[in-house]
């Protein structure tokens, strides 16, 4: 929006042409959301406080959650506004990967508001049934998938999964793209939020993972970048900078209000809304295997959860615990902020592995 401003004063003055650098543009985004977050925080937090909006504990989880109840939640209303706004001032709106992301969020995020609205406004424990929440998700995602499906530049190259560390390797995917990306983008957000369980431990890998991602889709956006790395260049994918660097802006915001011990928790609205749009951008810049291996914490989280039904169905004993994981390194005796900062410390790891697969080939 501001961008289409600076874009006529550059006519009056040069210096205007700084913000038509995507680079800055990023940074300017990032700044943004981060200062969004920071000065409505705590307007949010004090409303959620006096609306009695508090986060519910379920008593056979750890004892030490039982603190938490009361807690204001559903504070990822938060970042979505913050990456909306910064997203609309600083992005090419003629884009249409910008609203294509920006709808995935937003159609999660209201996913998550309804079930987080239905267990706190109107105490149903259940809240959105799973059949009607895996229904919307689906159909958002597959609404997402077919937008970008049809409107590719390059079917070659924007239908075909590309094999990490592997110089040219893409696969066709045909019709099966569609498939594809609708899993990607669904299981994301449901990854997102099994793991969004103690303060911080969610938020701050988006935050890494986005950033990742942010420089992905800078080198895959720019067809020298993408030709000297030897990744496929899409057209219009470096815009998701400008969304991963303001998603990475609102996050921090947010954990400065999210981190141990939390003042304000994300609830679905953030959690399924982040992992959907991680999972897009993911898509849009052909890095769904890196999302993968970025993701890690993500993974293992949701295969922990699988692991434990499928056993205690099939042999009556539990492999953990408590699923999620972090559950059962809780019950061992681990402090939940060091449960936190060493899931923290995996997805550095993890996302520098995953960035080290752009020269690696």
């Amino acid at each position: 929006m501001l961008l289409y401003l600076t874009d006529y004063l550059s006519q009056l003055y040069s210096g205007f042409n700084l913000f038509g650098y995507l680079t800055f543009r990023a940074i300017l985004g990032a700044l943004t959301a981060l200062s969004i977050s920071l000065l409505v925080g705590p307007l949010m937090i004090r409303h959620l406080s006096i609306r009695q909006i508090g986060q519910q504990v379920r008593e056979i989880g750890p004892e030490t959650h039982l603190l938490k109840a009361g807690t204001p939640t559903m504070g990822g209303a938060l970042i979505l506004i913050a990456i909306s706004l910064s997203t609309l001032l600083w992005s090419r709106l003629d884009n249409y990967y910008v609203w294509v992301v920006l709808g995935v969020t937003l159609a999660f995020g209201t996913i998550g508001f309804v079930d987080d609205y239905r267990k706190l406004i109107l105490k149903d424990s259940q809240g959105l049934s799973v059949r009607a929440k895996l229904f919307w998700q689906s159909a958002a995602a597959i609404t997402a998938a077919l937008v970008l499906y049809y409107n590719a530049q390059d079917p070659a190259i924007e239908h075909a999964l590309l094999i990490p560390f592997f110089k040219d390797w893409l696969i066709p995917l045909g019709g099966f793209y569609l498939v594809f990306t609708y899993f990607v983008i669904v299981g994301t957000s449901n990854a997102v939020n099994l793991t969004d369980g103690l303060d911080g431990l969610a938020i701050m890998p988006c935050v890494l993972v986005a950033g990742a991602l942010g420089i992905f889709a800078y080198a895959s956006g720019n067809i020298v970048i993408a030709e000297y790395l030897g990744i496929p260049y899409i057209a219009g994918s470096g815009e998701m900078m400008v969304f991963c660097a303001s998603l990475a802006g609102a996050g921090l915001g947010f954990l400065w209000f999210n981190t141990y011990p939390a003042q304000v928790f994300m609830g679905d609205i953030g959690a399924l809304a982040l992992g959907a749009a991680i999972g897009v951008v993911a898509v849009i810049v052909r890095q769904e295997l890196i999302l993968l291996v970025m993701g890690g914490v993500f993974v293992i989280e949701t295969v922990s959860v699988m692991l434990q039904v499928a056993s205690f169905k099939l042999t009556g004993k539990r492999i953990f615990r408590m699923a999620p994981l972090h559950h059962h390194y809780e019950l061992k005796g681990w402090a939940e902020p060091k449960v936190i900062v060493r899931f923290w410390i995996i997805t550095v790891i993890l996302v520098l592995v995953g960035l080290s697969s752009l020269k690696i080939r």
